[in-house]
């Protein structure tokens, strides 16, 4: 029997806890247009968002930025259908965009243990951008293991394994409006038919 299901009110059933509702993520994001469009004022800017998690991040926050962008997406596996990040992350589709002189925004879903978005960074850094920078929506600081901060952070969570908004386990959950903590029982791909 498949516990999962298309309505949005079955699967928030499938949370054991909401760590962030719809409201607080509406409002972050807002701020955090407001921070990167100073930072950024009179500037282009190339947002590489690192899909598939980022993805509703990414068209949510690009849509509070008054400052012209280039959008551009790299797909990364870093967890599989694991609950814990692989160690070292695959990237599976290159960037398209010629990020010569530009600044970028490197843009994720949830800084965990680093190695993703360091991994990326030097990516970017090695195409010769101006600048770099970072934004999640979550950063987990307890769970990092290479030396990494993102330059602007959605939420600040403890170390729970957390799905919605673009999160995922095992691809599902990722329509969720707000961000919550899986049941255990459900961390468990097999089960699923």
């Amino acid at each position: 029997m498949s516990h999962y299901s298309n309505s949005d009110s079955n699967l928030v059933n499938d949370l054991e806890t909401i760590v962030v509702d719809e409201e607080a993520i509406r409002c972050r994001l807002v701020e955090l247009g407001k921070e990167i469009n100073e930072a950024y004022t009179g500037r282009e800017l190339a947002v590489i968002a690192i899909i598939n998690g980022a993805i509703i991040f990414v068209a949510d926050l690009i849509r509070q930025l008054d400052v012209s962008i280039q959008l551009d997406c790299i797909r990364v596996s870093s967890y599989r259908d694991e609950t814990s990040p692989i160690q070292r992350p695959e990237v599976i589709d290159k960037i398209r965009l010629d990020l010569e002189g530009m600044d970028v925004l490197l843009i994720d879903d949830i800084l965990d243990t680093g190695n993703t978005l360091k991994r990326i960074t030097e990516i970017v850094s090695n195409m010769g951008p101006s600048s770099v920078k970072t934004c999640v929506l979550l950063d987990k600081q307890g769970r990092r293991s290479v030396d990494f901060e993102a330059d602007f952070v959605g939420f600040t969570i403890s170390d729970q394994f957390v799905v919605g908004y673009g999160l995922d386990f095992a691809e599902r959950y990722r329509q969720l409006p707000c961000i919550g903590v899986l049941r255990p029982e459900l961390q468990n791909p097999p089960e699923w038919a």
